[in-house]
């Protein structure tokens, strides 16, 4: 009977021991079911919630990182460039909007006009004789590019801070804080000049992809600058916090660029000189270094006629100011009219970046000849029937052509210069572009407010830079220019 029962009973026992751990085991499945039943009920509202509030910030995101990453500028680290310079669009704007309304709409006309006259005195008068030290400087710096960068980004981000206190203060600390922003924006400059070169995309050339990083920069600068004025009506120093933050995220986003950034293989130090005469004339002794060679006479002829429109921006930006502020367009006040012409220079310079990445560097110098002889045009026009349209229509010409203008002078640096020095004369001339903008801006600045006479200096100043350089221009474009290899 034992014998009999032991089976049973084992196998009694175990089957009601496995019936139980099935039992238990259902039993704690189903509660698990239930708890995950549960979470899945209440996550899955909050998922939706949380998307639903992350998407301002990661769908825009996710769309400018698509723009800026495509075709190939992703992989080849111009992507990230393009974003680094929208970076410092926007804080530079935020730095404008803040000196702007404390030197000049803060005060009566004619105070204003002796306290930007002490400004450009104060900060533009060194920074003038800086500016051509800067590009040749950062020429002997080739391997820290990068550093460069992300340098003149934490600078400005310091003197921010600087100029926060002193435009609450206002105290003189202003002056020199500012001439360190312009110091550390004009050094930004001439080295991402240097540095797009090194980024092309395969298939890409120099003009396309300038147009990327400049639209990129203008974009940023727009979405910013009503930002700025916002940030402006709360206090004075709020739109210099913004730039604060915004510089220095620029600082770490400058160290995200390829190592590549910071490699000098191949190139050398371009002179500025239109032809060999000028550079190994008789009294001279003959260069030996094989990279050391002239730009060819387009690119000098190019780069004098931008000139003379740089001239004309930094001109039509002081002497407008001050005459709109005097003189409104009909029913606008002074700081909407002056933002109406900004708006249409910034419209006009989207729209030849945008031009001049279609047209893709084709006859640069029959472009820059037309786009200027058109800026003398517009600016005689402006002058002979002087209003608020036709000034907004000045400024609006002006940008457009300002954009294609330089856009065709990196097409012509990208035909005619050799690889081995074409780094160095971007930054040389966007060093020249620069001080022909300050000169322009001091001449604004001591005209008398009225608008026939002073945009009649302003069309004498790009006919005199058209002039001297269309036959030059003119002659490149019959011969074709010197057959170079292009990168492409």
């Amino acid at each position: 009977m034992a014998a009999a029962k032991t089976p049973e009973g084992a196998t009694g026992i175990g089957g009601s021991e496995e019936m139980s751990k099935g039992i238990n085991k259902g039993f704690k499945g189903s509660k698990e079911s239930g708890r995950n039943s549960g979470s899945g009920r209440v996550g899955g509202p909050l998922r939706a919630i949380g998307r639903a509030l992350h998407l301002p910030v990661t769908g825009p995101a996710r769309g400018i990182r698509k723009a800026t990453h495509a075709h190939g500028a992703g992989e080849s680290g111009l992507g990230k460039l393009i974003e680094l310079h929208g970076v410092n669009g926007a804080g530079d704007v935020m730095i404008t909007v803040a000196l702007a309304s404390t030197v000049f709409f803060s005060v009566p006309t004619d105070e204003a006009r002796g306290r930007v006259a002490l400004y450009l005195a104060i900060t533009m008068a060194p920074f003038t004789v800086l500016a051509p030290v800067i590009g040749p400087l950062l020429d002997r710096l080739p391997h820290g590019r990068r550093a460069a960068m992300a340098g003149a980004m934490l600078a400005r981000a310091l003197l921010a801070l600087i100029l926060s206190g002193a435009v609450a203060s206002g105290s003189l600390e202003l002056y020199p804080a500012a001439l360190g922003v312009l110091v550390a924006s004009k050094a930004y400059g001439v080295v991402r000049s240097a540095v797009v070169p090194r980024l092309l995309p395969p298939r890409f050339s120099l003009v396309k992809a300038n147009s990327r990083v400049t639209l990129g920069g203008l974009l940023a600068t727009g979405v910013a600058a009503p930002i700025a004025a916002g940030l402006q009506s709360i206090g004075s120093s709020w739109p210099l916090y913004g730039a604060f933050v915004i510089f220095m995220a620029g600082t770490f986003l400058s160290f995200t660029l390829p190592p590549k950034v910071d490699s000098a293989k191949g190139e050398d130090i371009a002179l500025l000189a239109a032809d060999e005469e000028h550079l190994h004339g008789p009294h001279l002794k003959p260069v030996k270094r094989p990279g050391l060679r002239t730009v060819g006479i387009a690119v000098t002829h190019a780069l004098g006629a931008n000139a003379a429109l740089r001239c004309l921006s930094g001109f039509l930006i002081f002497f407008l100011a001050f005459l709109l502020r005097e003189h409104p367009l009909t029913g606008e006040s002074a700081a909407v009219s002056l933002g109406i012409v900004i708006a249409a220079a910034g419209t006009g310079n989207a729209l030849g970046t945008a031009v001049g990445a279609w047209l893709r560097s084709k006859a640069p110098e029959l472009i820059i000849v037309t786009v200027v002889a058109c800026v003398v045009a517009a600016a005689i026009t402006a002058a002979i029937f002087f209003g608020a349209f036709l000034v907004a229509c000045l400024a609006a010409v002006a940008g457009f052509s300002q954009a294609l203008a330089k856009l065709s002078l990196d097409a012509l640096i990208q035909r005619d210069v050799p690889e081995q020095v074409r780094t160095s004369a971007f930054a040389r001339s966007e060093t020249i572009l620069q001080v022909s903008w300050v000169f322009g801006g001091a001449v604004g600045i001591v005209m008398p407010l009225n608008g026939t006479l002073g945009l009649f200096v302003g069309a004498s100043i790009v006919a005199v830079g058209w002039l001297t350089t269309v036959k030059g221009l003119l002659s490149s474009a019959r011969h074709g220019g010197p057959a170079r290899s292009r990168v492409t």
